[in-house]
């Protein structure tokens, strides 16, 4: 007999900044019956997440390892720097690395931007986490180059940010191992790509095309076919009453010359007025 604990799940990790709202939203929608579980974890640690099944699917930042895991990318971020209200960077709209030479670039240990060159001067420690060097942005201690969501994420009333226009870019990506692919993590490739749940293949696919009793219809007929019945002739009715009833307004007789105002009155019927 089968429990509760032999019922379907769905556990989708994500990284800091990322937002799965509207994914989940959709996926509550399409299967009720299975609930989803939103993990968060750590950017560095996500992929060891995945590989170790600690979650079926996850949203994390690229580049990933396509030996192990299997990645969609989904978009790719803007990149900012986190600086003070009153900082000499606000007055212009964005920033180029080259604008940053004198400032003290914060360091994070979580950094998930990949520089070849990094800008600015180095801090002489490196902040634990992105929230820490926050912090010490608001502190005066310098500024910090985040992907936009980021800087969203640790958003303070006394730190704004700008455009950098040349610095290198955060992307995300739906993520999996190879072989677990399974008919939900199908399911979840569907909505983040858009598809109609018509189109998506797994579960919910099946859920549409089964309807309520699983059989296509409520009297196990193929779908459509009691619409195609009903428009033609009617069972046990008079051959061809239903087609002749679609095309106009009443009998056939009279519908020609105009006087009867029906059928095709307004084609075919009545004189034609002169100008």
């Amino acid at each position: 007999m089968t429990g509760p604990a032999d019922s379907p799940s769905f556990r989708l990790a994500y990284v800091p900044g990322v937002t799965p709202t509207k994914w989940v939203r959709t996926w509550n929608e399409r299967l009720p019956d299975v609930p989803l579980t939103l993990v968060q974890v750590p950017a560095a640690e996500a992929a060891g997440l995945l590989r170790d099944r600690g979650a079926d699917a996850g949203l994390l930042r690229l580049p990933v390892d396509r030996t192990v895991l299997s990645a969609i990318p989904l978009y790719t971020e803007a990149t900012v720097v986190v600086v003070p209200r009153d900082h000499v960077l606000t007055v212009v709209e964005e920033v180029a690395t080259e604008d940053l030479a004198e400032e003290i670039v914060l360091h994070p240990l979580d950094e998930v931007l990949d520089w070849e060159h990094r800008p600015g001067r180095p801090a002489l420690e490196r902040p634990a986490s992105t929230a820490d060097a926050v912090a010490l942005v608001a502190a005066g201690v310098g500024v910090l180059v985040v992907p936009q969501s980021l800087a969203r994420l640790h958003h303070r009333k006394d730190l704004t940010y700008r455009p950098v226009t040349d610095a290198p870019r955060s992307g995300v990506a739906l993520s999996w191992p190879e072989e677990a692919t399974t008919d939900l993590v199908d399911d979840f490739i569907g909505i983040v790509r858009g598809r109609t749940v018509n189109s998506t293949r797994g579960r919910a696919a099946t859920r549409a095309q089964d309807g309520p009793s699983g059989r296509g219809s409520a009297e196990g007929a193929p779908p459509g076919r009691e619409a195609k019945e009903s428009g033609g002739q009617a069972r046990g009715g008079r051959p061809g009453a239903a087609r002749r009833g679609s095309r106009g307004g009443g009998p056939r007789g009279g519908g020609r010359g105009g006087r009867a105002g029906g059928g095709r009155s307004g084609k075919r019927g009545g004189p034609r007025r002169r100008g």
